[in-house]
């Protein structure tokens, strides 16, 4: 059986149909500039194999009702800015038909390429209309990193620099260049400690009502996901993670999201499994709000 449909043993005819899917997955395994641990190119497809042991019924909802349609692996064979060029051109062309692109990586640079396409497919005006809440250990608002301005530790700086609004959700990792970055692009930051403090935390009300979420797996504390290439300890809870997109995401739109860094583990499935359920836990969350 060919795998690379996410959820496709539980998926009918129509729900894996083109046109009709409200979710587009968009599979991106890119690994050229992580810095630590390898294995980010293998994160798309043991998401997707994942996928195929999930549940349809989450205990609330069948998330899959609306459709998932799964895109073929982009080839990543290439230089890294025409990689990137080329989620646009997906991400673009996905939004542009009233679709929800959700891409999975691989590594975190894609996200530069999957926001812009949004932008781009949506005609919106004007960069500050969407906002994007990143869950990360890391910041990733280095200006560059090893030389390469399109890196998985700078592709916030990116977005900041085009005037996207950023919440960063966890982020216990970071340089002083970022901390000042932080304060230069006017980024909201929520620790690891005020999350877990305050279960009902939210979003600004001046804060963009068009939303993209960034999930990038070492947000999660390494007991949780330790399959990623940077783990950081203190991170979030699997629910925290959840409860917390779950307050973001009231009351605004989701336009798009992305889970990025997974660096799978041989024979420890668990952490491919728990990757997959977070994708489609995000896709109820979405239809779920969308119903308030």
């Amino acid at each position: 059986m060919n795998n690379n449909f996410f959820l496709k043993s539980e998926l009918t005819k129509t729900e894996k149909n083109k046109d009709f899917s409200k979710f587009h997955i968009i599979p991106v395994p890119l690994e050229r500039t992580v810095s630590y641990g390898k294995g980010t190119h293998m994160g798309p497809q043991a998401i997707i194999d994942a996928s195929n042991e999930l549940e349809r019924f989450t205990g609330k909802s069948e998330p899959c009702l609306v459709g998932i349609y799964t895109h073929p692996f982009l080839d990543c064979n290439k230089p890294i800015n025409k990689i990137i060029k080329e989620v646009e051109e997906i991400t673009k062309y996905v939004s542009s038909k009233s679709k929800i692109p959700i891409t999975l990586g691989g590594e975190h640079s894609i996200t530069y390429g999957a926001v812009n396409g949004i932008f781009k497919g949506l005609q919106i005006s004007n960069k500050t209309e969407i906002g994007i809440i990143q869950i990360d250990a890391h910041a990733d608002l280095r200006e560059k990193y090893d030389d390469e301005i399109h890196s998985h530790a700078s592709v916030m700086y990116l977005l900041g620099q085009e005037k996207y609004k950023i919440a960063q959700c966890g982020v216990r990792a970071l340089s002083l260049e970022e901390v000042n970055n932080q304060i230069k692009f006017q980024i909201i930051s929520f620790s690891v400690e005020e999350i877990r403090k305050n279960n009902k935390i939210k979003l600004p009300e001046n804060f963009p009502k068009k939303i993209y979420v960034s999930f990038d797996l070492d947000g999660l504390d390494p007991s949780v996901m330790p399959a990623t290439g940077t783990p950081v300890p203190g991170g979030l809870g699997f629910y925290d993670s959840l409860q917390l997109i779950e307050n973001l995401i009231r009351d605004r739109e989701v336009v798009g999201f992305d889970v990025v860094e997974l660096s799978p583990i041989e024979g420890f499935l668990a952490y491919d499994f728990t990757a997959a359920t977070i994708v489609y836990k995000i896709m109820e969350l979405i239809n779920l709000n969308e119903k308030l």
